[in-house]
């Protein structure tokens, strides 16, 4: 059997360990503040990223570049790999489709090489959750197919959630209305928000305040795993709001009795969309029916 990579882009937000320890190499997603554009070689701090916002820029975000993904890849191929690469969700990006491009373009330039996509219709660490379960597989012996397979079964089980602190910065990017945003702020009503099982943005309820909705956000992930999450991998991600990460962590240790728990920042491409006090929930359930 051939050997194989997996790979992914940066909206993954893989923590530093887990691509060392595989070796991965990272698609870039790319965003910006007028006519700077960060998300290869240059970057900007999370922390300075949200300060910007925080200070009244406004971020743009752009999918990924087919030159560089051709280039990554290429790389990959003289070494001797094929490529199984998990993209964020097409839905919100028109990087699926960029990479999906490349990978017909090469395979018929190197027609003894498999390249396989997949539309993980998620983003941030419900990216990484099919990343560590595709390496799990990877490790027991699969096969780039039988990966993807498995992957592609039951990647609609990962749920990704999330509250933001700012309804405007949403409304900014075109996911809600003004008057939304004006009455939200007004009662200081927090959104949840959830990817469906299509990779979209949806509602999936409010809250009066912040600690209500960290109330709604872990019934959610109670009741798509009856209640029992013990060990299984969870994600949170922030947006520059690590205290409440961690009094988030605190609460799904407390509450759900949960153990393997991931912190990690939430990309700047996100993030332009969802600004600065964004929190996320990523995790399992047992079903693939969204909640």
């Amino acid at each position: 059997m051939k050997n194989f990579v997996i790979t992914t882009d940066s909206n993954a937000d893989l923590p530093a360990d887990f691509i060392a320890k595989h070796n991965i190499t990272i698609i870039p997603q790319y965003y910006g503040f007028d006519e700077e554009v960060y998300g290869d070689e240059k970057h900007l701090a999370p922390a300075d990223f949200y300060q910007k916002m925080r200070d009244g820029a406004f971020p743009t975000s752009m999918a990924n570049n087919p030159t560089v993904i051709e280039s990554k890849f290429e790389a990959l191929i003289n070494d001797g790999y094929d490529i199984l690469h998990i993209a964020f969700s097409s839905q919100l990006s028109g990087s699926y489709n960029n990479v999906v491009m490349v990978a017909n373009e090469l395979t018929e330039k190197y027609p003894n090489t498999t390249i396989e996509v997949i539309d993980s219709c998620s983003g941030s660490l419900g990216e990484l959750l099919l990343m560590i379960y595709a390496y799990e597989l990877k490790e027991q012996g699969k096969s780039l197919i039988e990966i993807q397979d498995l992957v592609e079964k039951n990647k609609a089980r990962v749920h990704v959630d999330f509250t933001v602190d700012d309804l405007n910065h949403l409304q900014k990017g075109g996911r809600i209305s003004k008057t939304t945003a004006l009455v939200g702020g007004i009662v200081k009503i927090k959104p949840v928000l959830a990817l469906d099982s299509e990779g979209k943005i949806s509602s999936a309820g409010s809250a009066r305040g912040r600690k209500k909705a960290y109330s709604l956000l872990i019934d959610r992930i109670s009741a798509g795993n009856d209640g029992n999450y013990g060990s299984t991998p969870i994600g949170i991600m922030h947006g520059d709001c690590l205290d409440d990460a961690n009094y988030f962590a605190g609460l799904l240790r407390d509450k759900l009795g949960c153990s393997n728990i991931i912190i990690n920042d939430i990309s700047p491409s996100i993030g332009t969309h969802a600004g600065p006090g964004v929190l996320g929930i990523s995790y399992w359930t047992n079903n693939s029916t969204a909640q």
